[in-house]
């Protein structure tokens, strides 16, 4: 049979079939715009989702057998602000992950309702890129938009929901909401108060394993394909991701190098950090995980490449870079601001060390180390708590960088194993799907079934030692600057 993985990226959708062994039939993606209406906001329109998943969706059907076409589910990026009115219109764009119009909403719940509160509500802490922040900045800046609100969804959940007429989502991506009670996987009734809203606004919660529907009749003629094919909840992207790289069941690791960057770490147990600079969200296994998240990382090289220095030959640049841990160029990766372990919106990008010998290899350079070194900001916190990681899988567009992967295993010094698919969220998609078909009894015997390392790269002790003297540096940038960025913001 084949399986259907749906990625909404926040650049494309990636769709990705593939069957029950693991064996990729055939992938497209499709490109959607991103709007910044005022600096420092982020949105897109839902209804571009779901028009480019349905091309998508037609061109990854043509000339497949589509009678084999058993389940779809997804990955989707996280935290973003859905929401439709009575006649399952949208009201307004989509206010998305990496968003920093919040500040004040987010200060208000930390610092008001405060961080004990809320973590105790839900695991986690109030940031910037959350939902629930942005519920309380829709209510405050456009009241009428808010009086309208009849379902609140994330972005995966807009496609589930016009796929199977299911209102649903699932636990691993509404822990980034800062509405569930992580720890009890269930909604939490003080965080609705707080944002005075109702239980009938929010959807089901499912497990990402889960069967929530089947194709609607109307879809599934439009595409071809039956009214049973499945549709599981899905997970957000880096639990999706997570499952994509194995990265399930206890003390495992993922490092994500895609738009954001994230370290993700897999528990059997409930556990908060508790200065909350990592997230504690449920995992799409069933259990739980550990995450940091930084808001921009595989964005940064492309900004560095596409936008400042004019290239798309991304390759011919990093050959320039010969001399790893010798760079006395540093980068602080805060493009849109950073969200762990800082959390902190007003901060932003920055060169510094530049001299007069510095080159163009030293600025790309900087760039993935800065991304690295942030990476290891959040790997530091999870130390602290006792947790032991010494391998870790990689995911994302950046992995595909040779360079970038050495950098990471020896600024995090970690032995980073190299899975044969790097597809990450659409094939964990794909995998769950298979779960909730009954291909597989768990996601833990699907990841053990189809997942395979085909490469480890390892840490060089001398480079580590090299580069834990510029990480010590690098950490003491942002502390010094930190009271500029408002200033300059």
């Amino acid at each position: 049979m084949l399986y259907i993985g749906i990625d909404l990226g926040t650049s494309a959708v990636k769709l990705l079939m593939m069957d029950e062994t693991g064996k990729i039939e055939k992938i497209v993606s499709k490109e959607y715009p991103l709007y910044f209406p005022h600096p420092g906001w982020s949105e897109q329109n839902p209804y571009d989702w779901y028009d480019k998943t349905m091309e998508g969706l037609a061109e990854l059907l043509d000339g497949c057998d589509r009678s084999k076409v058993a389940g779809i589910s997804f990955g989707g990026q996280m935290h973003g602000l859905v929401i439709l009115d009575a006649d399952d219109n949208v009201i307004r764009p989509a206010i998305l992950w990496n968003d920093g119009r919040t500040t004040k909403e987010t200060d208000y719940l930390n610092q008001v309702i405060g961080k004990e509160k809320l973590s105790s509500y839900t695991a986690n802490i109030a940031f910037a890129g959350f939902t629930a922040p942005k519920i309380l900045w829709v209510k405050e800046n456009e009241p009428e938009n808010f009086a309208k609100i009849c379902k609140i969804m994330l972005p995966k959940d807009y496609l589930a929901y016009r796929l199977s007429g299911t209102f649903c989502t699932d636990v691993s991506d509404a822990s980034g909401m800062l509405l569930m009670d992580v720890k009890n996987r269930c909604w939490s009734k003080e965080m609705m108060d707080i944002c005075q809203i109702t239980e009938a606004q929010l959807p089901k919660l499912y497990e990402s394993y889960e069967c929530v529907g089947t194709l609607k009749s109307e879809i599934a003629s439009q595409l071809g394909l039956s009214d049973k094919v499945v549709i599981a909840a899905g997970a957000g992207d880096n639990a999706a991701a997570a499952v994509g790289t194995g990265t399930v069941g206890d003390g495992m690791c993922n490092i994500s190098l895609g738009t954001s960057g994230t370290i993700f770490i897999s528990s059997d147990k409930f556990g908060v950090d508790r200065f909350n600079a990592l997230h504690a969200f449920a995992h799409a296994d069933g259990h739980y995980h550990l995450m940091g998240c930084m808001l921009s990382a595989a964005s940064c090289n492309k900004w560095w490449m596409d936008g400042i220095i004019g290239t798309k030959d991304y390759a011919a640049e990093q050959a320039q870079i010969t001399k790893l841990g010798e760079n006395h160029v540093y980068f602080l990766p805060y493009l849109m601001g950073e969200r762990s372990p800082h959390n902190d919106p007003a901060a932003r990008g920055t060169f510094i060390g530049m001299t007069m010998d510095t080159n163009r290899a030293d600025m790309t350079q900087a760039v993935l180390e800065g991304v690295a070194f942030g990476l290891r900001d959040s790997l530091e916190v999870a130390k602290s708590l006792g947790i032991k990681i010494t391998r870790t899988k990689i995911s994302g567009g950046g992995a595909r960088s040779p360079l970038w992967k050495k950098i990471i295993a020896n600024i995090m010094g970690l032995y980073v194993d190299v899975t044969e698919s790097e597809e990450g969220p659409s094939m964990g998609g794909a995998m769950l799907a298979m779960v909730a078909c009954g291909a597989y009894k768990s996601v833990e015997e699907a990841a053990a079934a189809i997942v395979k390392v085909v490469d480890t790269v390892e840490p060089d002790p001398e480079l580590v030692e090299k580069y834990n003297a510029r990480y010590e540096q690098f950490r003491q940038i942002y502390p010094t600057v930190k009271e500029l960025f408002p200033k300059i913001s």
